[in-house]
């Protein structure tokens, strides 16, 4: 990879994923939602903050007649680690009843946020409840929330860039950066 090394907070990120590689997972995402919807027009549902930027590239590469985005605000991170206890700060006002819902979010690691979102959901009686990740990271999981679209497996790495932060900071990166191995965290 051509690019540098960022600093952010006091730690140092190098490149993880660039652009373009995120580009070409994100169409493929796009794809395997469309082949799914057949004639369906579902519903996006952008978990805020940091799926902002993935909804955003993969509700105009999904292009489906009809279809609709709508945005839901949960938190469970304080810095670098999950507090283990979801909280909804931003709710959903649409009428979800025989809906077809494409939840759409950055990371999925632990799966405590996506469980605790779906059960949310499946009380308002949609037709269907999928979710979209761009990152997964399998080995981090503790719940059976297993996403239905995956952009990447990565591996349970602290990573910032395209959405994903470090207190609030590099959201607008184009690129995914991964903390350095040799950053030393425990301050």
């Amino acid at each position: 990879m051509s690019k540098s090394k960022i600093t952010a907070k006091g730690l140092t990120f190098e490149p993880f994923l660039l652009r373009e590689e995120i580009a070409k997972q994100v169409n493929r995402v796009a794809e395997e939602i469309k082949r799914d919807c057949g004639n369906e027009a579902p519903l996006f549902l952008c978990v805020l903050n940091g799926a902002f930027v993935f909804a955003a590239d993969l509700f105009r590469a999904c292009d489906i007649a009809g279809s609709e985005i709508a945005f839901i605000r949960y938190k469970s991170y304080e810095g670098m680690s999950t507090t283990g206890k979801v909280r909804q700060v931003l709710g959903l006002e649409e009428d979800l009843t025989d809906r077809t819902i494409i939840i759409v979010e950055d990371i999925v690691d632990t799966g405590i946020t996506a469980k605790a979102l779906i059960a949310d959901l499946k009380v308002k009686n949609p037709k269907s409840v999928k979710f979209a990740t761009l990152l997964f990271k399998p080995e981090s999981l503790q719940t059976d929330a297993v996403p239905d679209y995956v952009g990447f497996e990565i591996p349970s790495k602290f990573i910032i860039g395209y959405g994903l932060d470090v207190d609030g900071e590099c959201r607008n990166l184009s690129d995914i950066y991964v903390l350095s191995e040799d950053c030393d965290t425990a301050e």
